[in-house]
């Protein structure tokens, strides 16, 4: 049994609390959690059995669902501040489809996520955005309580040009959402730095222009991955895609070169809907699951 696996067992199944790590002496991350949300397994991942589930039911809830966190990640440089991705918003969803694969959605908190991690919305000066589904864009269109427009008042908001050209495919997002967006978004390209230490990586299958985002601090990295991943049992096999990605042949293929990169040395991934281990290492020594949490 590998050390601390008791422990992993009982946070596969529950949201994420905010988490921080430090990269090195000039950048810290912090997970801000917005909410959560239920993947039905089966109807998630299709290509999944009865017996794959019997054989990991550590992923799931007591109600048989994958618990999917729902939040963003806080990039701090000094007195410097950015985020990934900005939660699901002030909403609640009831399961659209007693059959479907997602179940209910609640979230709202990022808000005073952020505001425990020491930081208000106007010193976030940029939103990079892994994709343009709900749970990723929620508070980048959402307006602030009591306020007029959404919070991040002095951000640009950052996604590749592909993901923001091939808008049109991305059927969940209402083109009310769009529109907010589209008088700040300003696109980047396949390895251009965002940030100090913060490049983007392109992982395209989830969405036609899905992104990943490297952040490389003086003694490790991270890589924040979106949605190339919803679950850790995905690294243990990563032909599982689910059923929303927009090309699931692509996404496979990304998920194996995102593994890869996962497991080298000084290397951190953080999965934004893994449950309550969004930080993690992958370590493949054949004893217990191959995503280990990282929390210092």
């Amino acid at each position: 049994m590998v050390p601390g696996m008791t422990d992993l067992a009982s946070r596969l199944n529950r949201p994420s609390v905010l988490r921080s790590l430090r990269l090195g002496d000039d950048i810290t991350v912090t997970y801000l959690p917005d909410g959560a949300g239920e993947l039905r397994p089966r109807g998630w991942l299709p290509a999944t059995t009865d017996e794959d589930w019997a054989a990991h039911p550590q992923y799931l809830d007591a109600n048989g669902n994958l618990v999917a966190s729902m939040g963003a990640l806080l990039v701090e440089h000094g007195d410097r501040a950015m985020l990934i991705d900005s939660g699901f918003g002030p909403h609640t969803m009831e399961a659209p489809d007693e059959d479907g694969p997602i179940g209910s959605i609640s979230a709202g908190a990022l808000l005073e996520s952020l505001a425990a991690a020491g930081r208000a919305p106007h010193e976030i000066e940029a939103v990079a955005i892994t994709h343009l589904h709900p749970d990723h864009i929620g508070w980048a269109v959402t307006a602030a309580p009591g306020e007029d427009e959404p919070p991040f008042v002095k951000a640009d908001y950052l996604m590749a040009e592909d993901e923001w050209n091939h808008r049109h495919l991305v059927e969940a997002t209402p083109q009310e959402a769009l529109d907010v967006l589209a008088p700040r978004v300003r696109t980047v390209a396949d390895g251009e730095e965002i940030f100090p230490g913060v490049r983007v990586m392109l992982t395209p299958g989830h969405t036609a222009g899905h992104a990943a985002y490297v952040v490389t601090g003086s003694e490790r990295r991270l890589i924040a991955f979106g949605d190339a991943l919803h679950s850790p049992v995905q690294v243990d096999h990563p032909e599982w895609s689910a059923v929303v990605d927009h090309d699931p042949v692509q996404s496979a293929g990304h998920r194996r070169r995102l593994v890869d990169e996962l497991a080298q040395p000084g290397t951190v991934g953080f999965g934004v809907h893994f449950a309550d281990v969004v930080f993690g290492r992958v370590q493949r020594d054949g004893d217990g699951p191959a995503w280990r949490p990282v929390d210092a």
